[in-house]
């Protein structure tokens, strides 16, 4: 079995044939998926999703990438969704500098931290963004112990001394179809690095879909290519990525239920 551990499937809802997509997961031996929230207005969507399907998940988060003007974040928007049983983290949060390279990026750090805080006092572990931006993030989470509540490094592309920085703090390295890019040299490194214990796999759908479907939309049943061709570069066989990463999440994802769906 196989888990997508990071998708939006609220964006391929909108689009129609969620449906669809689930059949085609369980073709795929997908058993489970983590719909991420990322925007104010998205996060009662992605409960409801993970409310409605009994193998998918739900995190609430802020993602980094803009200001929102007018919206002020309060803990409250993420705490009034922490009672629901399916929704077992915190995220997608963290630091994206990508598109303000020289601003003050008070308002990010300031964010991040309050979900930081959420996550410790909650007990729920947290799924990280960074871009451009990984010094700060890990900095970050060590100065205010995010390895309390522990913490997923989504769609990971940095360098094998950041991913040690991460591992040496408990936190978990999520690959996606990225590594399946033919350029992506240093991605396959890492893919190849990351100890078998703190592996997680994802697709980002809908984006990112994984070689051979590059450019066309990704969903949750594309995750077997990325641990197909994580399996092939570390010399073993699909089964023991799909054993491995589906005992990682739901040693990290405490919360998640296993359902009886194998």
């Amino acid at each position: 079995m196989l888990i997508d551990s990071h998708c939006h499937l609220n964006l391929l809802e909108s689009q129609g044939g969620l449906d669809d997509y689930l059949l085609q997961m369980k073709q795929n031996q997908v058993g489970y998926a983590l719909c991420i929230g990322t925007r104010p207005d998205d996060l009662k969507d992605v409960v409801a999703i993970a409310d409605k399907y009994p193998n998918i998940f739900a995190t609430v988060g802020i993602h980094p990438d803009g200001k929102l003007p007018d919206f002020i974040f309060t803990k409250d928007i993420l705490l009034q969704y922490l009672n629901n049983p399916k929704v077992i983290g915190i995220g997608e949060t963290g630091l994206d500098y990508y598109h303000s390279k020289d601003a003050d990026m008070t308002w990010q750090h300031d964010r991040f931290k309050l979900h930081i805080e959420v996550a410790v006092a909650e007990n729920l572990p947290l799924v990280i963004h960074t871009r451009n931006s990984v010094d700060d993030t890990i900095s970050i989470l060590r100065d205010h112990q995010a390895a309390k509540c522990g913490a997923v490094m989504h769609c990971f592309t940095e360098s094998l001394e950041h991913a040690r920085q991460c591992l040496d703090l408990g936190f978990y390295i999520s690959i996606s179809g990225i590594v399946t890019f033919k350029n992506a040299v240093e991605v396959q490194e890492l893919a190849k690095f990351v100890p078998l214990d703190r592996l997680l796999i994802e697709t980002d759908s809908p984006y990112l879909a994984p070689m051979p479907f590059r450019g066309k939309q990704n969903h949750p049943a594309l995750v077997k290519y990325t641990g197909q061709y994580i399996a092939d570069l570390r010399g073993v066989s699909l089964e023991v990525i799909g054993n491995a990463t589906s005992n990682n999440f739901f040693t990290l994802f405490k919360k998640a239920k296993r359902k009886e769906l194998e």
